[in-house]
């Protein structure tokens, strides 16, 4: 895959860590913040393990500390993606 889409993320997001019965992921959530979605640091972190073996691509750590909502995370990821595809 060359871009992750905000599905994917979703997806990924409920296979590694659930659902929070009080958020709904279809909203609009992409500039929540992962608290606020009802996800802690463990649950990132599973998703990006995820990511980077499906991607096949690894994560800076300390951009992952930026990445603090759906928005940014995906804007990380891909543009580490664009970066392999232009290369």
């Amino acid at each position: 895959m060359d871009r992750l889409t905000l599905d994917d993320l979703k997806r990924i997001l409920r296979e590694c860590a659930g659902e929070d019965e009080g958020i709904d992921l279809d909203g609009d959530v992409l500039d929540l913040n992962w608290f606020e979605l009802g996800y802690d640091s463990l649950a990132i972190l599973q998703t990006t393990g995820l990511i980077e073996r499906d991607f096949d691509v690894m994560l800076d750590e300390e951009a992952l500390d930026d990445a603090d909502t759906p928005r940014r995370y995906l804007a990380m990821v891909n543009e580490l993606l664009a970066a392999r595809t232009a290369a």
